[in-house]
């Protein structure tokens, strides 16, 4: 079992950033592949951004690419998303979810662990 804990969301006003951060504890961290979703009132969770088990590979949504980055400190058992340049649109709570194979996929079904998620608030 894997406990996951989101921290770090807020109130930004648009063009502002901000940095999410994910512990996970229960268990070794490194197996798992981690992501971070979102999901917005009345929206479907949709994926934002993955990472693999050792960092070197990672994928974002085309909506966030060049603005949000993804990374993780094994050692410190934490993923983390720095979000920058951010929209109103980027409103919403921000989940952080492992799974225990390695490829990163955008279907949240197919993660196994998830946090309590963190709210995420921009403001026009």
């Amino acid at each position: 079992q894997v406990q996951l804990v989101e921290s770090g969301g807020g109130l930004v006003q648009a063009g502002g950033s901000l940095r999410v951060s994910c512990v996970a504890s229960g268990r070794t961290f490194s197996p798992y592949t981690m992501a971070w979703f979102r999901q917005a009132p009345g929206k479907e969770r949709e994926f934002v951004a993955g990472i693999s088990r050792t960092g070197a590979r990672t994928y974002y949504t085309d909506s966030v690419k060049g603005r949000f980055t993804i990374s993780r400190d094994n050692a410190k058992n934490a993923v983390y998303l720095q979000m920058s340049s951010l929209k109103p649109e980027d409103t919403a709570v921000y989940y952080c979810a492992a799974r225990s194979l390695e490829a990163v996929l955008t279907n949240p079904r197919l993660y196994e662990y998830w946090g309590q998620g963190t709210q995420v608030t921009v403001s026009s």
